[in-house]
C-alpha cells in the first residue's frame, strides 16, 4: 500500500467548505421529534449465550418509524449504574451473535451494540434487523437507497436509530444517563458522528477511521467501496449530480462535526483506501469540541490501530469518565 491522499502535515491543516443546507437543524429536529414521538417501551431479555461472567441482553426498541431495532447488551454483574458505551458497526455489518464484543464490558462499561438496519449479510455472525422501507431505483449496496431526497434516504433511517438507542440506553436502571458516550469504525465512526452531534446529552465521541464524511471529495477520489456506489448510480442518472450531492450534504459528517462540543477522539488511517484520511481530517478539523485529539496511524489501511486504537480509547475515555 502507498499513501492514498495528503501528507500528514497537509491533512492537520485541510479544512474545506462543505455545502451545508439551510434546513439542516430543521430537517433533523423534525426527523428526530418524530421518531420520539412513534416511540413505545423497549424489551430487553436475556440473550441465549454461554457467557456467564458478564450480563448480555437483548435489546429491542423502536427507531425511526417505530420500526424496531435490535441491539445487544453486555454488562458486568452489578447493581450499580455504569458508564455507558454504544457502537455502531461498519459498513454490511451486523450485530452477530450475543457475547462477540466483550472489551467494553470487561472494562466496567455498559456495553450496547446497535445493529445496521438492512445489513449484517456482508462479513461477521449476521445482523437481525430488517429495514422495511424500499426505495426507488438504487445500485447495489445502501449508499444510494432513496437518495433522490433527504426525506427517503436510508442514512436518515440509520442515524434517527442511533439516536433512539441513546435515548433508550439513558433510560436504563443500571446506566449512568449523564456518562453515555458513541463510539464505532467506519460505518459506525460515521453514524457516531451523526449521533454526537443529533444527540447534546452524549458524554463522548469516539469515531474510528469514520466513513461518511465530505461526500463530494471521497466519491470523486475514493479508489475502493462503497463510496464508488455513488459514482456508479451517478454515471447512469447523469442529470442527478447536483440533487444527489443535495441530499448528502444532510447526512455529510462534516456538517455534523460542527455541532459535536463533547470530548472527541477520532482515528485516521493514512494508507486507507476505502475512507480518505482527507475526509476523516475534514471533520475533525470541523469539530466545535474543545477537547479533541486524532490518533493518525501512517502506515496502516481501513482496518486502522484496531485493538490498538480500542486501547487508546478506553484509557482516553477513563480520564475523562
Amino acid at each position: 500500500m502507498a499513501l492514498t491522499d495528503l501528507s500528514l502535515e497537509e491533512l492537520e491543516t485541510f479544512r474545506p467548505d462543505v455545502a451545508e443546507p439551510a434546513d439542516f437543524d430543521a430537517f433533523w429536529q423534525r426527523t428526530i421529534e418524530e421518531a420520539r414521538a412513534a416511540a413505545t417501551p423497549p424489551t430487553l431479555v436475556p440473550a441465549d449465550t454461554p457467557v456467564t461472567r458478564l450480563i448480555v441482553e437483548d435489546l429491542t426498541f423502536d427507531g425511526f418509524g417505530g420500526d424496531p431495532i435490535r441491539a445487544w447488551v453486555t454488562r458486568p454483574h452489578t447493581h450499580e449504574p455504569l458508564p455507558a458505551i454504544v457502537e455502531y458497526i461498519g459498513y454490511g455489518g451486523g450485530r452477530g451473535i450475543p457475547g462477540e464484543r466483550l472489551q467494553w464490558a470487561a472494562s466496567g462499561y455498559v456495553h450496547v451494540l446497535m445493529d445496521t438496519r438492512g445489513q449484517g449479510s456482508n462479513w461477521g455472525s449476521g445482523g437481525d434487523t430488517p429495514d422495511p422501507h424500499g426505495s426507488a431505483s438504487a445500485s447495489s449496496g445502501f449508499m444510494t437507497r432513496g437518495i433522490e431526497a433527504p426525506e427517503t434516504y436510508y442514512y436518515r433511517r440509520v442515524f434517527t436509530d442511533a439516536v433512539r438507542a441513546i435515548d433508550t440506553v439513558r433510560e436504563l436502571p443500571f446506566v449512568r444517563r449523564d456518562r453515555v458516550s458513541v463510539t464505532g469504525a467506519s460505518q459506525g465512526g460515521g453514524i457516531s458522528i451523526a449521533a454526537g452531534a443529533l444527540h447534546p446529552d452524549v458524554f463522548a465521541v469516539m469515531p474510528d477511521v469514520p466513513f461518511l464524511c465530505h461526500f463530494r471529495r471521497s466519491v470523486e477520489r475514493t479508489p475502493d467501496h462503497p463510496y464508488a456506489e455513488i459514482e456508479r448510480y451517478l454515471a447512469v442518472h447523469r442529470s442527478r449530480v447536483d440533487q444527489v450531492f443535495e441530499t448528502l450534504s444532510y447526512f455529510d459528517g462534516v456538517n455534523f462535526a460542527r455541532r459535536i462540543h463533547q470530548p472527541a477522539l477520532f482515528s485516521a488511517a493514512l494508507m486507507d483506501g476505502i475512507v480518505l484520511p482527507s475526509s476523516v481530517y475534514a471533520a475533525y478539523n470541523h469539530l466545535a469540541s474543545k477537547d479533541a485529539e486524532i490518533e493518525p496511524y501512517l502506515f496502516n489501511g481501513h482496518e486502522g490501530g484496531q485493538i490498538a486504537q480500542w486501547v487508546r480509547q478506553a484509557r482516553w475515555l477513563a480520564e475523562r469518565v
